[in-house]
């Protein structure tokens, strides 16, 4: 892929190509009434959140342990979660139909939540990756730059939000969380739903991964006008945004992550496990291929070991981030603690590659925003669900 194309590509995939909110489409309404409609909903027959998350702790010396997970029906609060661009659909826009691509990446992003939240995740008519790989092949498939096609997603979104108010949330806290395209597509729900409008009163947070969120520069708002930055673990009503790059490898001068247009604005970085007081990351990483639209394999955790069975490991003090200002980007910068009498891996997976293997350095960690401080981000919920609850 050429540099040019790739720059396309991120902007698509931010969701930062879609059509204004006043654009109009011919594509029917989807009915969110139909429990079909949703990937995650509390009860449902194969939910895709109801599914096994045990997780391989793996500590220095090379040994582990078995940590168990189960998710909380009892939850006091919600969570609604808007998913990146995964879809392999042929044609511009995906159907409403779960293939491997979503159900994987709800497991890799969301499904932990589950123990601190109930959790509602829509399925919505997106912007394919096919169509996204055919404009960076110059080849655009018919309709790719309609603005009605372009809306199309926006509106799923915005009816399975109100139909969840509505029907479903009954005065309960929220959470909204996305990554890439899905967090696209809340920088525009929020300003439209819920920033100064009476709802706000029950977001507990925005978790806006993957995408450049616009906070005026020495500022906490800006596109969010009324819900600042998070501070502390505890603070309810504000956002939490990064984007991830190796601390080796900063945004190159063409990388869309990290920076936006507007000259008095600049992309927010909040670092999750900041908020809890600590550098380290709490990472939940993949152990299969696929993570999230990756096919990369996992690495040998530990030299000379078979890799565990659980669908998750977890690496206590390998990798810790720092929120970085630097060349005009703002961004979480993931450090790797290689340490030679350390018998784990030092190679950690999440680089966009293009043909032959070569790393699109303008993307960064892109592929694993949300595996890389998961349980910083679970922690972080917690506390806000009992802030929350506290002030009621």
């Amino acid at each position: 892929m050429t540099t040019r194309n790739l720059a396309i590509l991120a902007l698509a995939a931010a969701g930062l190509m879609a059509a204004p909110a006043t654009a109009q489409t011919a594509y029917p309404k989807n009915d969110y009434a139909k429990p079909d409609a949703w990937l995650c909903w509390p009860g449902k027959a194969g939910d895709a959140c109801a599914i096994d998350m045990t997780t391989t702790v793996i500590k220095a010396d090379g040994s582990s342990t078995v940590e168990a997970w189960k998710a909380d029906p009892k939850a006091p609060i919600d969570c609604f979660y808007v998913y990146p661009t995964v879809s392999n659909d042929p044609g511009v826009v995906s159907d409403m139909t779960a293939n491997a691509e979503e159900l994987n990446v709800v497991k890799q992003q969301l499904a932990r939540f589950g123990s601190k939240c109930r959790i509602y995740a829509p399925l919505y008519r997106q912007f394919t990756l096919t169509a996204l790989r055919a404009m960076v092949e110059g080849k655009p498939i018919a309709g790719a730059t309609d603005p009605s096609v372009r809306q199309v997603g926006y509106n799923d979104v915005a009816d399975a939000w109100n139909y969840y108010l509505t029907h479903q949330n009954k005065g309960r806290g929220v959470v909204l969380i996305g990554h890439s395209q899905g967090s696209g597509l809340l920088q525009r729900l929020i300003p439209a739903e819920v920033d100064g409008k009476p709802v706000q009163k029950q977001l507990v947070s925005a978790i806006i991964l993957g995408s450049n969120l616009p906070v005026t520069k020495g500022q906490d708002t800006g596109l969010f006008k009324s819900i600042p930055l998070c501070k502390t673990a505890s603070q309810t009503g504000c956002a939490i945004s990064y984007v991830t790059f190796r601390d080796t490898v900063p945004p190159p001068a063409n990388s869309r992550f990290g920076k936006v247009a507007n000259p008095e604005m600049e992309a927010a970085c909040v670092n999750p496990a900041a908020l809890l007081g600590r550098k380290d990351l709490h990472a939940y990483l993949s152990n299969q291929a696929n993570i999230a639209s990756s096919a990369a394999a996992s690495p040998e955790w530990v030299t000379g070991k078979a890799n565990p069975k659980t669908p998750f490991v977890s690496l206590p003090g390998l990798i810790s981030g720092q929120c970085v200002s630097k060349d005009g980007f703002n961004y979480l910068a993931a450090h790797v603690n290689a340490d030679p009498a350390d018998p784990r891996t030092d190679t950690i997976n999440g680089d966009v590659t293009g043909p032959g293997g070569v790393i699109a350095k303008d993307w960064g960690l892109h592929l694993i925003d949300a595996n890389i401080a998961m349980g910083d981000l679970v922690e972080v919920v917690g506390q806000q669900a009992k802030a929350y609850a506290a002030k009621k």
